[in-house]
């Protein structure tokens, strides 16, 4: 596995799915149970999750965040999982100063947690929750383009060893749940956006990501609401034109609910295997 000081990291984005892909074996837990052994190891992770949501941008600032179970009428065993992964205030604090250079305005939180936008995926992709952890929050009244500067002026943090990972869903219309199960096959909303989302991302246009409600076939019903959209476009806003999209996994669950994750790579850097 490639160091993070030796490299500079790539920028991925993450589908959360459902609080319970900590626990039940699928296809998308066990591509995130591998994504770690596939990326260099970061310094630290700045983790931008569809769970927080704030009238501008703010970051946990705790040297010792604790674990939110922010989910109600899950089984019991979900809420006995902690995530004990270290804060960073230094970088909590880095991470302000680049917003502030970019002319964005953010502030520090010294007593938030991390909800479980950020540790389901985590604990499967760092398991051993020795990487520091960094949460920054999404301002859903705010459009892409505004998540997409988020991501520009948060650039450098990848030359300084920091994993900048958003997550969220590729698809979220969960008003369509109706306890069907995981493996119901795809709706056709669902698969058709979430093809045009893999086209578009690979082929790089940025013009028709950012213009998703206009452009993505049935964005509307794919994204009621754009919380869990928007840290794509901090993910996408972190790389830079040199840099390979790669899609690291697609699939979709309850029929409506796509995991898809994207990474956008260095030349000089690996990436897992595509799946098809």
């Amino acid at each position: 596995m490639p160091d993070a000081m030796s490299a500079i990291m790539p920028t991925v984005f993450v589908s959360h799915g459902v609080p319970t892909l900590s626990l039940d074996e699928g296809p998308a837990r066990t591509f995130l149970l591998a994504l770690g052994c596939h990326l260099p190891r970061p310094r630290a992770i700045l983790c931008v999750s569809a769970h927080w949501d704030k009238a501008i941008p703010a970051a946990t600032g705790t040297p010792r965040p604790e674990t939110i179970h922010d989910f109600f009428g899950f089984p019991e065993a979900l809420y006995q999982l902690h995530y004990p992964a270290p804060g960073s205030p230094e970088l909590a604090a880095r991470a302000m100063v680049l917003l502030r250079d970019a002319g964005i305005e953010g502030v520090v939180d010294p007593l938030r947690g991390v909800d479980h936008g950020a540790w389901v995926p985590l604990r499967l992709v760092y398991p051993d929750a020795k990487v520091p952890v960094v949460q920054l929050s999404v301002q859903s009244r705010l459009d892409a383009r505004h998540h997409l500067a988020l991501g520009r002026a948060l650039r450098p943090l990848r030359a300084e060893g920091v994993l900048i990972l958003g997550s969220g869903g590729a698809t979220h219309n969960l008003g369509d749940f109706a306890g069907q199960p995981a493996d119901t096959p795809p709706y056709d909303y669902a698969r058709t956006f979430d093809d045009w989302l893999h086209d578009t991302i690979l082929d790089g246009r940025e013009a028709d990501l950012l213009d998703y409600p206009q452009r993505g076939p049935q964005a509307r019903r794919n994204h009621p609401t754009a919380e869990h959209f928007l840290p794509l476009f901090v993910a996408l806003g972190a790389a830079t034109h040199d840099d390979e999209p790669r899609a690291l996994y697609r699939g979709i669950e309850y029929g409506m609910l796509s995991m898809a994750a994207y990474g956008w790579f260095p030349p000089t850097t690996g990436a897992p295997e595509r799946k098809p």
